[in-house]
């Protein structure tokens, strides 16, 4: 029988993907940190068991989380990634011009370890406006000084380390650490998965009850659980589906050019959320 991974997210139904061999496996202080290569989405890292990025859909969420707030806010300079530990995130923050500095803070160094050695077409780790720190996320915000315009939680699951960046404490924190004008993005897991439900509910709520403007919109990546991913956008005044931020996307058409999911109509396209959906966070 072929070597397959599984990944169940409800008894025994989830995801299988055929392996051809595996290329990292690393227990660190906090998780395990696993890369296979595959037989059709090339290089597969898994946390605790849990995709987190394929090199072949990584773009999706990467393009997602970071665009949505980098076009949302009007002058992006500073930016901090919660997590985020890939690369990814940060690559595609860095592609938007009025960016400064970038603090990327992620609890775990073996998952850089694992990209830099088997995804190296995903961060740019080498750009000197990135700056890598290996500490708690939460601790981090907690205690931010000059605070950021653009903040975006790229976290795995609300379990294990990551499940404090679920909780309202955390967004509080968040909040006191953007600029007047700040904007936050985050992802909020499967609406498909109903265990999540909980902590979806959970950050919206403290969402709305914190920042002016709080919106869940969705992006589709096959290797995330059923497939629909949902992402929550935050800011304390502009609302990101404004006719600024539509200046803004077609003011930059070169970028929009080098990128393999978003554009203006996806951005737009992905605020519009189903039923079943609305009524998760209602």
């Amino acid at each position: 029988m072929p070597l397959q991974y599984n990944e169940y997210y409800n008894e025994q139904t989830g995801l299988t993907i055929g392996l051809k061999k595996l290329l990292f496996a690393k227990q660190s202080d906090y998780q395990l940190v696993e890369v296979y290569e595959t037989d059709t989405w090339g290089n597969l890292m898994t946390i605790d068991g849990m995709v987190m990025l394929s090199e072949r859909d990584e773009f999706v969420y990467h393009e997602m989380i970071s665009h949505v707030a980098m076009f949302t806010h009007p002058n992006p300079k500073r930016v901090l990634i919660i997590g985020g530990g890939d690369g990814g995130t940060a690559r595609e923050v860095l592609k938007h011009s009025s960016v400064e500095h970038v603090d990327m803070v992620e609890i775990d160094q073996t998952v850089v370890e694992a990209s830099k050695l088997h995804f190296p077409g995903v961060g740019d780790f080498d750009n000197p406006k990135l700056n890598v720190l290996y500490e708690d996320g939460i601790a981090f915000v907690k205690n931010v000084k000059d605070p950021y315009d653009v903040i975006i939680i790229d976290g795995s699951d609300p379990v294990g380390p990551a499940e404090g960046l679920f909780e309202k404490d955390f967004y509080q924190f968040c909040l006191d650490a953007l600029t007047d004008d700040g904007v936050l993005t985050a992802q909020t897991e499967s609406p498909w998965v109903e265990s999540y439900y909980p902590s979806m509910k959970k950050v919206f709520t403290a969402l709305d009850e914190l920042f002016e403007i709080s919106k869940m919109y969705l992006s589709y990546i096959p290797l995330y659980p059923a497939g629909m991913w949902s992402m929550a956008c935050a800011t304390k005044g502009e609302d990101p589906l404004s006719s600024e931020v539509t200046k803004r996307i077609r003011s930059n058409p070169e970028l929009l050019k080098s990128l393999n999911y978003y554009n203006e109509e996806v951005h737009f396209g992905s605020f519009a959320l189903p039923n079943f959906v609305k009524k998760i966070i209602e």
